[in-house]
């Protein structure tokens, strides 16, 4: 199958209805599988997140100053987001010759989000990466999930992950997400997978995004 059938067959999945479909947007989801992401053709609602320095960002503003590639990943300390991120930098220049701007969401602080812009898997990333650390826009767009205990408790005790808790003091992931974005905040594309492993290709993405202009 060719990356346009690929991609088509991707499209006629994604590109439906808001109607059919309710978000629970800025609630927390039991499990991967329970999320309800923000649909195609639904507009991102007013959001703030944090630069590298720890400074409000008006992430709703930031994205209608131009079209938006939008990515959610877990952290800086995720071998399959590392990846993803990489290879959204070796094409980063075909976005932009497209009008887009990325941006890159992590639950992580913003010292962690600092370490990954400068170095994932060797490449220092030109496009912009941001801190979720309060959760506010995983869980507007409907992707937040609480983690079970036991992969928490593997995660902080094993691995020494610093993981972002809630309120509850249960610790919090998004769900690894991608979207397209016009200048008026809505949902063009959209692709959202429960298993974390599994990642867009970075030139299934591109072409959505050419034709998400059109």
């Amino acid at each position: 199958m060719t990356i346009l059938q690929k991609t088509t067959k991707l499209l006629a999945l994604t590109f439906f209805s808001a109607s059919a479909f309710f978000s629970t947007a800025a609630e927390i989801a039991t499990s991967p599988d329970t999320v309800r992401p923000l649909l195609n053709g639904m507009t991102v609602p007013a959001i703030s997140v944090l630069d590298q320095a720890g400074k409000t960002v008006d992430l709703t503003a930031t994205i209608k100053q131009k079209p938006t590639v939008l990515v959610f990943y877990r952290g800086g300390w995720c071998p399959y987001c590392n990846t993803q991120l990489a290879g959204l930098q070796q094409v980063e220049g075909e976005f932009a010759k497209l009008g887009y701007q990325i941006i890159a969401i992590s639950p992580e602080a913003p010292l962690a989000v600092s370490k990954s812009q400068q170095s994932t898997k060797d490449v220092a990333l030109s496009y912009t990466l941001l801190s979720d650390e309060k959760l506010s826009a995983a869980k507007a767009f409907g992707i937040a999930y609480y983690l079970d205990a036991k992969t928490t408790a593997l995660y902080k005790g094993s691995y020494g992950i610093n993981l972002t808790y809630d309120s509850t003091g249960q610790a919090v992931l998004p769900a690894p997400a991608v979207y397209v974005l016009n200048t008026k905040a809505e949902v063009q594309f959209s692709y959202v997978h429960i298993n974390y492993k599994t990642r867009l290709q970075p030139e299934l993405l591109l072409l959505a995004a050419k034709l998400a202009k059109g």
